[in-house]
């Protein structure tokens, strides 16, 4: 197909998904998604794993012009609404990586959403695993626990960014995300907290990682791959991932199609390729590819994808909008440039800058190709923000749209401030008066809402 179809990309859009929590009056997890997503009443919103998780999708669009400034008020209006109906039932709509209030007992009974797909992936998980997979996070107040479910997922809740993408410019594009991928995640950290703990920066990482691992210890031990998975080498072409996936990991849900895809083909039509695309939804790399096929002008085209999944929800639209804009202008810039700077850095490289970045946020030092070693800060305004100021130009972004947007990143790397860090002094201020620490992780959250309403960016937010 990669030789012979015309694949959709005369016009490049980008999407974007947003995971959502739910909580109570008491700033506690709602399982309530099935009588919000009733009371929403919008396709756009879904249902995820747990019960207490719904998903904004937000329609593709072009880049070019003053479209940031439109989506910032169409997303603002669209949760807007949705808060107001969901609050109408007792519930009220939370972005951020892991929701600080959830506790062990909110994922023994009834968390997960009804849904034959989501039972069907955690039997099969834990049928592959044979036994309870260990949570074992470090940090300065480590956790261990064991998880007779995968309901552990549905703690981390995102922001996936997708960019429709040309087949024979997707390996550079993809080799560019994995290099972004540690300076992203420090920028935009959001998940300090998991069942009272206080983890890492961005704990979503390596808890996702965990939760979804289908490898008993033996098979840890011989080198098998975790099915959340950031790779092993910079690729040449989109069939690399593809082929590494049915190498690496075998099928979790036996669904299986009739198409015969080379019969298909053979007919000048576009195979769905069933079974391709549900065994990629499987695989959770943090930057991976889609297959899908679109209708344009009443002709079905087959397109390519790039879903970035390295970033977590929040805290507000604005950040959020920030990210995407520092995402898609970099990402620009370093996979269009003469000299790919992936050739001169080691994969292991991006890979450690990832787990760094996740690590300590803000705080992390990452190597950067004729840097060295850096500070996260230093590298996002030396070196990535001026990336991204020409990448943007590059897609027709307007000046009004680029300084609104990357202005947010540079503020946030200026003070050190993102989400993570914000929680955080918040919470050791909030015990410091004398809360109990799951008192001071509700008032925080309290507050953390009151400024996602606002939607002023996280640097800027009072403690």
């Amino acid at each position: 197909m990669l030789h012979r179809c015309r694949f959709d990309s005369d016009r490049p859009l980008t999407g974007m998904e947003i995971e959502c929590n739910l909580v109570d009056g008491q700033y506690q997890p709602a399982m309530s998604n099935r009588s919000v997503l009733d009371a929403i009443a919008d396709p756009a919103y879904q249902t995820e794993l747990g019960a207490f998780n719904i998903e904004l999708n937000v329609p593709p669009r072009p880049l070019p012009g003053h479209t940031g400034l439109d989506l910032e008020k169409e997303v603002r209006a669209s949760l807007n609404d949705a808060e107001q109906k969901a609050s109408s039932g007792g519930a009220h709509i939370v972005m951020i990586g892991i929701l600080p209030t959830l506790m062990p007992e909110h994922l023994a009974d009834g968390w997960m959403s009804e849904s034959t797909r989501y039972s069907a992936l955690n039997d099969s998980i834990f049928d592959a695993r044979g036994e309870d997979i260990p949570i074992n996070i470090s940090g300065p107040e480590p956790l261990r626990w064991q998880a007779a479910s995968i309901a552990p997922e549905s703690a981390c809740t995102s922001m996936q960014l997708h960019l429709q993408v040309a087949p024979a410019d997707f390996a550079a594009n993809w080799n560019a995300a994995q290099m972004l991928a540690g300076p992203q995640l420090a920028l935009g950290a959001n998940s300090p907290y998991f069942f009272g703990h206080r983890l890492w920066p961005e704990t979503r990482i390596e808890l996702f990682t965990q939760s979804t691992d289908t490898r008993p210890e033996e098979l840890k031990t011989q080198g098998v791959r975790p099915r959340v998975w950031f790779g092993e080498q910079w690729i040449t072409s989109i069939l690399d991932l593809f082929k590494e996936n049915i190498r690496y990991f075998p099928s979790l849900l036996p669904e299986v199609s009739e198409e015969d895809p080379v019969a298909e083909l053979a007919a000048g039509k576009i195979p769905e390729l069933a079974e391709l695309r549900l065994h990629n939804g499987t695989v959770y790399r943090w930057n991976r590819p889609v297959y899908d096929i679109v209708d344009v002008d009443g002709v079905r085209r087959p397109h390519l994808r790039l879903e970035n999944r390295v970033l977590p929800a929040g805290p507000t639209v604005i950040d959020m909008l920030a990210n995407s804009a520092f995402y898609y202008g970099t990402l620009r810039s370093l996979s269009e440039a003469d000299r790919p700077l992936w050739s001169t850095m080691a994969f292991s490289a991006a890979q450690s800058n990832f787990l760094a970045a996740a690590r300590q946020g803000l705080d992390a030092r990452l190597h950067w190709p004729g840097l060295g070693e850096v500070t996260a800060p230093e590298l996002v305004l030396d070196t990535l923000l001026p990336m991204a100021h020409e990448g943007l130009r590059r897609w027709g972004v307007d000046a009004v749209v680029r300084e609104r947007f990357l202005g947010v990143i540079e503020g946030r790397a200026k003070t050190g401030r993102n989400g993570a860090s914000w929680q955080v002094t918040t919470v050791d201020a909030l015990q410091g008066q004398g809360m109990s620490r799951r008192e001071a992780l509700a008032e925080m959250l309290r507050r953390y809402c009151k400024h996602m309403h606002a939607n002023e960016p996280v640097h800027t937010w009072p403690q």
